[in-house]
């Protein structure tokens, strides 16, 4: 079967995708993350949650770019609230979720809060018990900031897969390495799975993320699994401009037959969380990150 053949087949739509069965109850957390801006890291959050979700699952999108709301913005959404309500007090999250298409849920980003390491404990305090309340979800996806922020890494840490999203350019090539590398100094044992965005064909896509794992495995010794590629499509540009996500404008692109792919491969890994998985153990796991590395910064001062 030539590669039109399958990208034919799997633009027929992903409702059909067989799924692993799973006994574990605790949702799954995916941070998607990327060294460099501008790579569509958030554009494939949305798509891959919309993905998901027409394939059965339950997903929540959670905007940990907090700051610049890139979520709501390519959904064509205007959040009344958002999570500056909660960590104020103000709102419970359950308030602040906003129904998007396929039934997907979204947390938008706090425009007046650029870092979830900035809270107080009583803000912490009241953003942990507002996601205790959301453990019925599959799937948790948080489209984290570009670079290596403190808050990125730490969004990336307490996540059961960290996917990168690098393009062609060199110089997002480099930064996604740069990502991998600042995982790694801080964790050895993620799930490090890459996915290349833009690609004109799929001998370039594997160039590219054979060229960064093989580093990688080379310098860090750490595996990263290519989890698949994105072609470059004119229709992806259109939905963007439409506020509509392609998956769900141009459902038959080749972007949305690589993304079905892309999904398939993740709903069909089993999941092996602890005791303290799910949403709450992830934001616990996240101010633990942060504390931990505010009393390094003043112990160099």
């Amino acid at each position: 079967m030539d590669q039109a053949t399958q990208l034919r087949k799997l633009t027929e739509g992903n409702t059909s995708l067989k799924l692993v069965s799973s006994t574990k109850p605790m949702t799954k957390i995916i941070a998607i993350a990327s060294g460099k801006g501008g790579v569509g890291k958030s554009t494939i959050s949305v798509n891959l949650a919309i993905s998901m979700a027409k394939a059965g699952q339950k997903v929540l999108v959670f905007d940990g770019d907090l700051g610049l709301a890139n979520v709501n913005v390519i959904l064509g959404i205007i959040p009344k609230y958002n999570l500056y309500h909660v960590v104020k007090g103000h709102k419970s999250l359950k308030d602040i979720i906003i129904q998007a298409p396929e039934g997907v849920d979204i947390i938008a980003g706090a425009s007046g809060y650029s870092q979830l390491a900035n809270l107080n404990d009583t803000q912490r305090n009241n953003l942990i018990k507002g996601f205790a309340d959301l453990d019925s979800y599959d799937y948790m996806i948080i489209d984290t900031g570009a670079g290596i922020s403190s808050n990125v890494i730490g969004l990336t840490l307490p996540a059961d897969d960290v996917i990168v999203v690098t393009t062609p350019e060199p110089t997002a090539i480099t930064d996604s390495y740069g990502l991998i590398k600042a995982i790694v100094s801080q964790s050895r044992d993620k799930n490090l799975k890459m996915v290349v965005n833009r690609v004109r064909s799929a001998i370039e896509g594997k160039k590219v993320a054979d060229r960064v794992i093989d580093i990688s495995g080379q310098f860090l010794e750490v595996r990263v699994e290519n989890l698949g590629f994105i072609f470059q499509d004119d229709e992806v540009e259109k939905s963007i401009r439409e506020q509509k996500p392609y998956i769900i404008h141009s459902p038959k692109s080749k972007a949305a037959a690589c993304l079905n792919r892309i999904t398939y491969s993740l709903l069909n890994q089993e999941m092996d969380g602890g005791d303290d998985s799910g949403i709450t153990g992830f934001f616990k796991k996240f101010f633990n990150f942060v504390d931990v590395r505010e009393k390094q910064q003043s112990e160099e001062e």
